[in-house]
């Protein structure tokens, strides 16, 4: 023991590895529209100001064809012609010093001025109304679509896993109060929108009747099942999926009408505990959540050509695991699985890309 602690004091501090530099926080400037038009205005004035400063210390260089006197007024008047480029003839800088100062000072803020006003009107007039109205064309053909109400950790996997399915980027609506996260999703390709998803018209915005499914992630039990009574009180049909942390909320949940209730804690506990009976139980597990996993579970309904058919016979190779039927779910042992019906909705196991097949055409029994 004494030899044990003699060699950890006295052995050498484990070499430092140069790390990348220092990166520091970076937060987005959240300035209103009058906010940001007002600091634009400003700093055009302010440069404008500064010329008018150089004119008018320097009005000596300057001659006036009217009356010969350069006045305060005349100095503003030959400002503005100036920066603006009109250029009357009537004042004209004649020393010069006074035409070196407009060729060297007032020429370079004459293009910072002109950027500016360039800026402001493509930012608040072009770019808003052309983002405006292409975002009313997108609205109005949103159908058939994936929400995503809330963009954190489990909404951010959760759309990335969609994408992988083969969920095309252009049908999911991400909404998020931040508009950092949302950044993220529009990277994606996704549309997004920084509203609260909790009022009605967030949820009239991102057309809640006509969508698929809808997928609840707030990042807080309360908020989730709010935003769930929400989506269900006008969309009745729409099916829910909601993820809660405390299992009391998970019956709360279910009765604001989450169809499913998703809770991250409980599952983990049972990947733990599966992990505790066998070295590859959570691994499959896994595997079987993922579409990057060598199989993959599939839920859809039952086909017209396998009516009467057994869920060991399924037409798509895959191995049926489960079948619900009225509400009841059936395992693949029962004898009601031997004879599927219309209307069934099976739950079966098949393979993935990633994954390898046997010659009768069933995934890989791992």
């Amino acid at each position: 023991m004494s030899d044990n602690i003699d060699r950890i004091v006295n052995s050498k501090p484990p070499r430092r590895v140069r790390g990348p530099k220092f990166k520091p926080l970076r937060r987005a400037v959240n300035v209103p529209v009058w906010g940001d038009l007002s600091i634009r205005l400003g700093l055009a004035l302010f440069l404008i100001s500064i010329v008018v400063m150089i004119h008018w210390l320097d009005r000596g260089g300057l001659v006036d064809n009217l009356d010969g006197e350069v006045s305060f007024l005349d100095v503003v008047y030959f400002t503005m012609i100036s920066i603006t480029t009109t250029g009357f003839g009537d004042i004209a800088p004649i020393s010069d010093r006074a035409r070196l100062v407009e060729a060297v000072i007032v020429t370079p803020i004459r293009f910072a001025v002109f950027f500016i006003f360039v800026g402001t009107a493509y930012n608040f007039i072009i770019k808003r109304s052309w983002e405006k109205w292409r975002m009313a064309r997108i609205q109005e053909k949103l159908s058939d679509h994936i929400v995503v109400l809330g963009f954190g950790i489990s909404g951010s996997e959760s759309v990335s896993e969609l994408i992988e399915r083969g969920t095309k980027p252009h049908e999911i609506v991400v909404v998020d109060p931040s508009e950092e996260r949302l950044v993220q999703a529009e990277k994606l390709g996704c549309n997004v929108i920084a509203a609260d998803a909790t009022r009605d018209s967030t949820m009239e915005a991102v057309r809640i009747r006509q969508a698929k499914n809808v997928l609840v992630s707030a990042g807080r039990d309360d908020t989730s099942i709010l935003i769930v009574l929400t989506v269900r009180h006008l969309a009745p049909d729409v099916p829910i999926s909601v993820v809660v942390r405390a299992n009391d909320n998970e019956l709360l949940a279910r009765q604001a009408g989450a169809n499913n209730v998703i809770n991250p804690v409980h599952f983990t506990g049972l990947l733990l505990a599966g992990s505790a009976k066998g070295a590859h139980i959570a691994d499959y597990l896994a595997d079987l959540a993922s579409v990057a996993g060598r199989v993959q579970l599939i839920e859809r309904e039952v086909t017209e050509e396998e009516c009467g058919c057994s869920i060991s016979n399924l037409k798509t190779g895959g191995r049926g695991l489960r079948v619900y039927r009225d509400g009841v779910a059936l395992g693949f042992w029962e004898k009601e699985c031997e004879n599927l019906r219309p209307g069934d909705i099976i739950v079966e196991i098949v393979p993935t890309e990633n994954g390898t097949t046997m010659g009768d055409g069933h995934p890989e029994d791992e």
